[in-house]
């Protein structure tokens, strides 16, 4: 299966911003951009996500909680999430994979890459399944 639809979540405008010119206009996907867990709760049914870009620092619902409760709804229980995050160490990186993420992107991220990453790590995933 092509990975298509893309659901990013992420408070720091300025990085859904280029994060939007990366996925759609350089890589071609259809974004569902969040700016909160609660928004991308609110809209991941209706868009049925194949993928999650998922900030981990975010106010009031961190990228853990929002991965949990994403976990609760039918359409994304089983959609790969890759966490994006500036602060990032190593046992970090294993809790965020032991919560269920395939992956985790650093920022700052090339846009000009950013697409083509997201397709590798979807097509490994699927994969493997």
């Amino acid at each position: 299966m092509v990975l298509k639809r893309v659901m990013h979540v992420e408070d720091d405008e300025s990085i859904r911003t280029v994060a939007e010119i990366a996925l759609v206009d350089v890589a071609g996907f259809e974004l569902l951009s969040c700016d909160s867990g609660q928004s991308a709760l609110a809209q991941a049914a209706d868009f049925a996500p194949q993928l999650i870009l998922l900030d981990v620092m975010m106010p009031q619902m961190d990228g853990l909680q929002t991965l949990a409760a994403l976990r609760q709804l039918p359409v994304t229980t089983h959609t790969p999430v890759v966490f994006m995050t500036a602060k990032i160490q190593q046992n970090e990186k294993q809790q965020y994979i032991d919560a269920g993420a395939i992956a985790v992107i650093e920022k700052p991220f090339d846009p000009m890459l950013l697409g083509d990453t997201l397709h590798q790590l979807y097509n490994q995933q699927s994969g493997s399944r």
